[in-house]
């Protein structure tokens, strides 16, 4: 190598670190960090998943019950994106601490019976039929109301309305979650879950006896918005029209939700 050549190489390697000195690489994008109720959170997480494959952005979420979420949210806990249940996000509304024209609706969820994979599988098309498998039943897992659970709630007032609910909470399994009562059956140590369909269908090991009844179906909505204090409003934005495109509508259906009306 002569030695102008030699001095060239030196010049730009001098250059090159210099360069990189006042550019540095960009760093990793910060965890856009989520508050989400449970039965959605179960749905969506192949389409996280995805997401993150595809924009490299990553998430963390803090789960929980329309109740334990109202309180998360009252304590300040910092948030980029929220999603809850319609009534929830009402109360949030009034606060003015959202985002003026962020909220989305994403669907309704309905109640739904599950029993662990290669158990029998009871009859729950009617009233009748529902209110005998939960007699025979020898456990019963489901959400504790005083968690603030839709779904639990609204299940002591089934057992309440077919005479039973004493005897059910005999053998009750009471979680802090939806997604924990399906676990409780796939693992064997409840019998039956009454649980969101959309939770049921996230845990591995058990399966769908079927929804409530239509006469006894109750659903839930959700919607997603965006704190005004977020920090990271724009990645939130794009994670919810991901959400809400019509490629995800399938499988958002697949998982027991209904889109929008």
């Amino acid at each position: 190598m002569t030695r102008r050549a030699y001095w060239l190489v030196v010049a730009v390697a001098l250059f090159a670190a210099f360069s990189d000195a006042l550019c540095p690489a960009p760093a990793a994008a910060a965890d856009l960090k989520v508050i989400s109720a449970g039965a959605v959170r179960g749905l969506i997480a192949e389409i996280i998943d995805d997401y993150s494959r595809q924009t490299g952005q990553k998430f963390d979420f803090t789960i929980g019950t329309t109740g334990q979420l109202r309180n998360i949210i009252a304590s300040g806990q910092h948030a980029d994106l929220i999603i809850v249940s319609t009534p929830l996000m009402g109360e949030l509304e009034k606060t003015g601490k959202l985002t003026p024209g962020s909220r989305a609706e994403l669907g309704r969820v309905g109640i739904g019976v599950t029993v662990r994979e290669g158990a029998t599988v009871p009859d729950v098309s009617t009233p009748d039929a529902l209110k005998k498998a939960l007699i025979e039943a020898r456990s019963v897992a489901y959400t504790n109301p005083a968690e603030g659970g839709t779904s639990g709630i609204y299940f002591a007032s089934v057992a309440e309305r077919f005479g039973i609910g004493d005897e059910i909470k005999k053998k009750a399994t009471l979680t802090r979650g939806g997604r924990e009562a399906a676990i409780e059956v796939a693992e064997g140590r409840a019998e039956l879950a009454i649980v969101f369909i959309s939770e049921a269908m996230a845990v591995k090991g058990v399966r769908l006896a079927g929804p409530l009844p239509p006469t006894l179906q109750d659903y839930s909505a959700y919607a997603a918005a965006i704190p005004a204090s977020s920090t990271d409003p724009a990645a939130a934005r794009a994670f919810i029209a991901a959400l809400t495109s019509t490629a995800m509508a399938e499988r958002w259906r697949s998982n027991g939700f209904e889109p929008p009306k």
